[in-house]
């Protein structure tokens, strides 16, 4: 199975560049017809992991991905599964 991995450990404090990276890897995602985004906001104080969760909530972005899971063994990553229609079948 194809993934695709974000590390926001680089650019935490950046937020215009969390917010434009998140919006590539999801696009990626869709465009490459792959099946999963791992998104690895760290641990810390949970903040980031907000602002993750907070964008994928957005309508806009919400309805390109099928689920988020939060990694139960690691507090610091999420998975967004992704289910590609088969364009045959549209």
């Amino acid at each position: 199975m194809a993934k695709l991995k974000l590390d926001l450990h680089d650019i935490c404090k950046k937020g215009a560049l969390i917010e434009k990276e998140l919006h590539r890897i999801i696009l990626e995602a869709v465009e490459k017809r792959i099946a999963l985004v791992e998104i690895i906001p760290g641990k810390g104080s949970g903040q980031l992991k907000n602002t993750v969760l907070r964008f994928l909530n957005r309508p806009e972005i919400k309805k390109l991905y099928h689920r988020i899971d939060k990694d139960s063994k690691n507090f610091g990553r999420l998975f967004v599964h992704f289910r590609h229609v088969n364009e045959r079948f549209k």
